[in-house]
């Protein structure tokens, strides 16, 4: 007979809320030209057309890693929507934010594989395809500039922190800070917003829709990826976007935050975090307030 013991009993009632909590590893999710892992946290009570986020690491991270520092289940557990933690393994799991297949709309890299797994949900959990949003730091900040400029016909909305503009590593060896050309991350790479806009549209030719809405957050006191690059995100989401500047807002969110406002505010706002270093701290309750999903 199969003894019953006291740590045994608490395990059997402490299983369901374990289960709820952790993120569920999926496999077999399609095509995955460049190996990428995928994990989803699952609210407890999934909404009947649920929204998705990606949440894309940091260079040197992983998807778990990523969910203990960014942690939407709250505001997944509120709405009903799946968040989704990939991860890569390759280039010091950094990103590809720069080969040619990433930057290419249906091009086999890192981009296409994610929105691999966004088609999967869509099709596993009757999820919205119209409310379809990214997020992430440093090196994911920079793969949400890429995934709304690539895919801009699957994204509604990004939202990051601490990143570059699409196509500021385009070309370069490599993504990580050991193999990525230097002058992107210094904040050399200075383009009129035209002309991200022109680097931009050549990643998916024949899209003529409206582009995803952005939100993006820097630290001045970045000097691992130069505080210059917020300027460059904002150019490129400003021309995309047909929005000009309008104003800054001091203290906002927070003490310490100037948030900068184009046109009306509801397509693009950039936020300086003034003595921020690498990387500004996940703000969940803007993000998900960002996505209409608060």
């Amino acid at each position: 007979m199969r003894r019953i013991t006291l740590p045994g009993v608490l395990a059997t009632l402490l299983m369901p809320l374990m289960t709820n909590a952790a993120l569920t590893q999926v496999t077999d999710w399609g095509e995955n030209p460049t190996n990428l892992e995928m994990a989803l946290y699952l609210p407890s009570k999934i909404a009947e057309k649920p929204a998705i986020v990606v949440a894309l690491h940091y260079c040197g991270g992983t998807g778990p890693a990523y969910y203990q520092m960014a942690n939407y289940d709250s505001y997944a557990d509120a709405q009903g929507f799946i968040v989704v933690y990939p991860s890569t393994k390759k280039d010091s799991n950094c990103w590809d934010v720069a080969s040619q297949k990433t930057l290419t709309h249906n091009g086999g890299g890192d981009s296409t594989g994610l929105v691999n797994m966004v088609n999967y949900l869509i099709q596993k959990y009757n999820a919205d395809p119209t409310k379809v949003y990214a997020t992430g730091s440093s090196s994911g900040c920079m793969m949400t500039n890429v995934l709304m400029a690539v895919y801009p016909d699957v994204f509604a909305a990004g939202s990051c922190y601490s990143g570059v503009a699409a196509g500021c590593l385009a070309g370069s060896p490599g993504s990580s800070p050991q193999s990525a050309d230097p002058k992107c991350a210094s904040g050399q790479n200075v383009k009129t917003g035209e002309q991200w806009a022109a680097l931009a549209k050549t990643m998916y030719p024949g899209f003529n829709g409206t582009y995803p809405r952005m939100q993006t957050f820097h630290g001045t006191a970045d000097h691992f990826v130069e505080y210059s690059n917020l300027a460059e995100q904002l150019k490129e989401w400003s021309a995309l976007l047909g929005v000009e500047f309008t104003k800054n807002v001091t203290n906002t969110p927070q003490s310490g935050y100037t948030q900068m406002v184009y046109g009306d505010g509801t397509k693009l706002v950039g936020y300086s975090a003034a003595n921020v270093g690498h990387t500004v701290p996940v703000h969940p309750q803007l993000d998900v307030a960002w996505f209409g999903l608060a």
